[in-house]
């Protein structure tokens, strides 16, 4: 099962992540405490979302 960025990046963008620049090859996403690289690839699988959820200290959705 897959998971498109745009969900992932509305998960976080809800649980108060922003946009805090763009690097080379990915989106920088903070919330001021942490800050989360995430790729510019379409869609994630499943476990790499969910581990990118854990980094942020947000439960894992998908």
């Amino acid at each position: 099962m897959s998971v498109k960025r745009r969900e992932l990046v509305k998960y976080f963008e809800i649980n108060g992540f922003y946009r805090l620049r763009e690097g080379g090859n990915h989106s920088i996403y903070t919330n001021d405490i942490k800050t989360i690289p995430i790729k510019r690839h379409r869609i994630f699988d499943r476990m790499t979302a969910n581990q990118l959820c854990k980094q942020a200290g947000l439960q894992p959705k998908f």
